[in-house]
Formats: structure tokens, sequence, C-alpha cells
């Protein structure tokens, strides 16, 4: 599946003192300078990274609000989840590490989990073989999300501005819309979102 060519925002902002952190799938970083596109890129006081243009200037706008390193960490994976859904959707789960000022770590693990259901043979016919695509495709294919949960934590734990300081842009991008890349319009065409009565009904035929 293709995804859209990575970007990233640089502001000049005050600096955030007191926190760190790594959020897949995109780093906040505090570095310095800006050269050239071939080489590391640097920025005075922070950086925002993600795969999406629109989400990392998420997090530049909650840093520049007075928000902390998870603020915009949480901003920024909110966001992604609607402007980035291969990879950034709240219907999957992930990782943060967090290191304080005074270089104590915290580390949040909020991965999705297999439904309580979920049976070792589940992907397996009456015959004993494996399914094509069943632990790939529709329903069975899912574990429990755990990227909300794991977001509102790190937020009430660590972070300074409220929840719905911090979910505003996801929200805003989700009922207004945002303008699609390329790639991203070419992702509606997949064959598997017509496969599926629930799918067809949100996706017309063709992805138009």
């Amino acid at each position: 599946m293709p995804f859209p060519r990575k970007s990233f925002s640089r502001k000049s902002f005050c600096r955030k003192p007191g926190l760190l952190f790594f959020l897949a799938p995109f780093v906040l970083a505090f570095a310095s300078s800006a050269p050239a596109a071939t080489q590391p890129v640097r920025a005075q006081h922070g950086m925002v990274v993600t795969v999406h243009a629109l989400a990392s200037q998420v997090g530049v706008d909650i840093l520049q609000a007075g928000g902390n390193a998870v603020d915009a960490a949480v901003a920024t994976g909110f966001a992604l989840a609607v402007v980035h859904p291969p990879a950034g959707n709240i219907g999957g789960g992930g990782f943060m590490l967090i290191r304080m000022a005074d270089g104590k770590t915290h580390f949040l693990d909020y991965r999705e989990k297999a439904p309580a259901a979920a049976t070792r043979d589940m992907y397996l016919d009456a015959q004993g073989n494996v399914i094509e695509d069943a632990s790939e495709i529709g329903y069975k294919s899912i574990g429990v999300p755990g990227s909300v949960a794991g977001m509102v934590y790190a937020e009430q734990k660590y972070g300074k501005l409220s929840l719905k300081q911090v979910m505003a842009p996801a929200i805003k991008f989700a009922r207004d819309g945002y303008a699609l890349t390329w790639e991203e319009a070419a992702d509606l065409h997949d064959e598997y979102l017509a496969k599926f009565p629930e799918s067809r009904g949100v996706v017309p035929a063709g992805g138009e």
C-alpha cells in the first residue's frame, strides 16, 4: 500500500522543558539548524515529524499553544487517525516512551490485544488447514484497540493541556474534511473495501 511522502513542519516557538518522546509512527525531538534535504533536518527549538504534513502541523500548533511534548504527541496521534488511517488509526495501538527533565523515563504499551473469545484454531478450517487471509482480512483479523485508551492516559497523566484541546484538530479534520494526496485517493480503490457490505456503504464503487 503506498504511503504519502514524509513531511515536517518547522516553526519558532518557546522551548517546552521537561519532555522528549518517541511515539510510533512519528518523532518529536529537540535539535538545531536546518541543512539540505539530503542531510538530517534540524531545528533550533523543536521538531514534529510524521508521515503527513497536516498531522505534523498539529503538533507544532500544540507546542506553540503552550503544550508539552506529550500534548503534541497525543494531538498528532489523534490527527493521524484521521489523515493517515492506514497506520495512524484509532483501531490499532502503539507505544510511547517519555523522558522527563530529571532523566526519568516512562514507557506506555497500548498495543491492541486479541479478543477474549479468540482461540488457537480460529484461523483453521474443520480439517485443520489454515484459512487463506483469515488472519489479515475480515472481523477475525482485528484486535481490541488500545490507541484511544493509551493516548488518553498519556494526556491525563503527563500532558499540560486538556483532552478537549488536543483532540480538537482531529475532530475538525473529521468534521470539515481535508484535501487528499494522490496516494490517499488511490487507497480508496482498495479491492477489499468492496468485499464487505459495511465498507461498500462508505466508499462507493470505484472509490469515487
